[in-house]
């Protein structure tokens, strides 16, 4: 297998720089060709290394995927969740718009790895799951919505599906048209799902609260990337957790498939006992049998000498 050794003046990565970069060459590789198009042959060409580099930091192409979906999935769920920490339900639901249509213009390959593929190979769930998880949440918002204005809060999760699927739509929509800008969007948006359509707003904009912050809260590189650590960090340990969890079920199905064994060589053992003492008294019952068969020759034959003596010619 060939090796692709850096120049000695290009300065030697850590393996967690190395890490970073291999996840960065792959998100960008999965969000033009998709998981099935993209090959770890292709990954560590780009990265400049060898395959067994790859292996040796995610173990394969689904573990690599695996973190990059994950890292997206925190990311924007991390934005809507802060977005809904909002004291009004409707700048609630505007930010939280803002908060989706922010990371797509922001995270555009992110976005379309979580929406196009899906693939069952990672471990944290499809972007439908992800758009159940921020429903769950908007569930709360509408719940007390409903109870303040008189409706029935058990209606809350229907409508949350339908005000998340709404939004989650029109993102994927506006991923590739980017016509008009997030901001009009996200007015539209909230001017059919707070209003209705027979409430249309002819001109609806954001509201002046969501709009001083969306202006003045410029993304903050260091925060965030404190706030991707953090996950990163989280969502190690869980990966940690899980696979003790796995070592255990493991060690607990390899006892029990060695006390199965056991469990069948016994029965083994002690079906071949029983075979042995059925072949055993098989053998004494044909000595038997033979026996009584020489024996009744000889019955026989001593009752026809006694009647030749008899009955002499």
């Amino acid at each position: 297998m060939e090796t692709v050794t850096e120049p000695r003046s290009r300065r030697r990565m850590s393996g967690s720089e190395r890490r970073e970069q291999l996840i960065h060459i792959s998100r960008t590789l999965f969000a033009e060709k998709g998981f099935d198009g993209t090959s770890i042959e292709e990954i560590a060409a780009t990265a400049q290394v060898s395959k067994p580099v790859v292996y040796e930091h995610f173990g394969g192409k689904e573990g690599v995927y695996a973190v990059v979906v994950d890292r997206e999935m925190q990311k924007l769920l991390g934005m809507i969740t802060e977005a809904l920490a909002a004291t009004h339900s409707l700048i609630k639901l505007e930010r939280a718009a803002l908060a989706l249509l922010q990371y797509i213009e922001e995270s555009s390959e992110g976005f379309r790895i979580l929406v196009r593929d899906s693939h069952a190979a990672s471990g944290t769930g499809t972007f439908a799951s992800l758009i159940s998880e921020i429903a769950s949440q908007v569930e709360d918002v509408l719940a007390d919505e409903f109870a303040s204005r008189g409706y029935d809060p058990k209606l809350a999760p229907m409508y949350a599906q339908m005000l998340v699927g709404m939004v989650a739509l029109t993102g994927q929509w506006w991923l590739d048209v980017r016509k008009p800008g997030r901001e009009e969007v996200a007015a539209n948006l909230v001017n059919l799902a707070w209003n209705g359509l027979t409430g249309l707003n002819p001109n609806p904009s954001i509201t002046a609260a969501t709009r001083d912050l969306s202006s003045s809260a410029k993304p903050r590189p260091a925060a965030a990337a404190d706030k991707l650590r953090e996950f990163e960090k989280a969502r190690e340990k869980e990966l940690k957790e899980a696979e003790k969890l796995r070592q255990r079920e493991l060690k607990e199905a390899e006892k029990a498939r060695v006390r199965e064994l056991k469990e069948r060589e016994r029965l083994l053992k002690e079906a071949e006992k029983e075979r042995e003492r059925l072949l055993k008294e098989a053998e004494k019952a044909r000595e038997r049998e033979e026996k009584i068969r020489q024996r009744e020759a000889r019955l026989a034959e001593r009752a026809a000498r006694l009647e030749q003596v008899d009955h002499p010619e």
